[in-house]
């Protein structure tokens, strides 16, 4: 059996935001875009608090199973028309969405909530929302009425469970994946604590651990077109989380990259985002031998007699390393930091015998990580694979 998917809500709640709460009010709980996350899950952390009329609480007041819309918002890269499912938390207290986003109840005579919840989630994920979005130069804004126009799947109620349940296990699964993956983060963090937060070790400029006749230079001012040649350049966007993502790697001239051999990477440096986002960094292996970067990324060739690659990577991804980076980014429209500036920043250098234990744990711990990530891989493929079987 096929339905529109409007026809599957009992009712569609507009969200409100109201007004700011005078002294001594006790207003109500509004949820945000901002407390939704990609797995589809209520941040209940910083919730917003406004005073709106009693009445409009009422009759707006969210409740288990609501399903939540956002139709306004988005970016280029985020479609708008992510959606949020209601947990049991939201009966603890009395939560509105705002007028950024609309809750939609199901009617549990033909639907259960969960299954109609995945089907929304996957509209999203598969980019259906992206078609179905006004495109500005500013906010987006879904199609609301196309997009309840779309065609919902519903099996028997005993079907949509069993759907249901599956795909919740999945997704239990890889929400306990990135929990781990954080945790591990969090135990890399917590151990260059231990080692060096208290040690009277001395600093020196970034410079003076940069192999002799290196220098700090940034890539490619104008790499040209893509899939012109066979050398791969690296941009920012290629930095994720701080591993180099081969996924999209631009393919360039050979000859464009002749006039900056000095960022010629031979597979043994560390890149650092100077333009954009700034203070991203990333450390490159044999796969990269013969690729270069862009002018957003400076290559910092440290000498091994100085400074561990795998204790600088962390260092630089401090507090106090990312401060200093921020307090020296500038710019109106393209943020930046200038390579003088990042040829003087203050590197922590403790011994070369501590800097090389902790960089045996981290590889240890990325070992894990590894494995983990290998994990998460495969079951975020069995959940896209699930999807398509599903919902087509």
């Amino acid at each position: 059996m096929m339905a529109r998917l409007r026809d599957v809500f009992e009712c569609q709640i507009t969200g409100e935001w109201g007004s700011e709460c005078a002294e001594n009010e006790i207003g109500i709980k509004v949820l945000r875009t901002t407390n939704f996350t990609p797995q589809g899950r209520i941040n209940y952390d910083d919730i917003v608090v406004r005073s709106i009329n009693e009445s409009k609480v009422e009759k707006k007041r969210l409740h288990y199973g609501d399903i939540i819309l956002e139709k306004s918002g988005g970016t280029e890269k985020t479609p708008v028309g992510r959606v949020v499912f209601c947990d049991e938390s939201i009966e603890e207290s009395i939560y509105l969405c705002n007028n950024f986003t609309q809750a939609m109840r199901v009617n549990q005579a033909i639907a259960i909530p969960r299954y109609v919840f995945y089907f929304m989630w996957n509209l999203h994920y598969s980019g259906k929302t992206d078609l179905l979005q006004n495109k500005t130069t500013g906010i987006r804004n879904l199609q609301v009425k196309s997009y309840l126009n779309e065609n919902c799947p519903l099996p028997s109620l005993g079907e949509q469970c069993k759907i249901a349940a599956v795909l919740d296990k999945v997704s239990d699964l890889i929400a306990k994946r990135r929990r781990q993956l954080a945790k591990l983060d969090e135990l890399v963090k917590s151990r260059f604590i231990e080692m060096f937060g208290e040690g009277n070790y001395s600093n020196v400029a970034l410079i003076d651990i940069i192999a002799e006749g290196a220098g700090l230079s940034y890539g490619i001012v104008q790499p040209g077109d893509d899939g012109t040649g066979d050398m791969g350049v690296l941009r920012p966007v290629d930095l994720v989380n701080g591993k180099i993502s081969t996924a999209s790697i631009k393919y360039i001239e050979r000859s464009i990259g002749d006039g900056f051999r000095k960022t010629e990477l031979t597979g043994d440096e560390l890149l650092i985002t100077v333009r954009g986002t700034t203070g991203v960094t990333a450390l490159t292996d044999t796969r990269f031998r013969g690729m270069n970067v862009t002018r957003g990324i400076a290559v910092i060739r440290y000498d091994r007699n100085k400074t561990n690659p795998v204790y600088l990577n962390v260092y630089l991804n401090t507090e106090e390393s990312q401060r200093y980076i921020q307090e020296h980014t500038r710019g109106a429209t393209l943020q930046q930091i200038n390579l003088s500036d990042l040829r003087i920043q203050p590197i922590m250098v403790p011994p070369i015998e501590l800097q090389e234990r902790f960089a045996d744990f981290v590889e240890q711990t990325d070992k894990s990580k590894a494995a983990i990530q290998k994990s998460l891989e495969t079951l975020e493929t069995l959940k896209k694979a699930l999807m398509q079987q599903y919902f087509g």
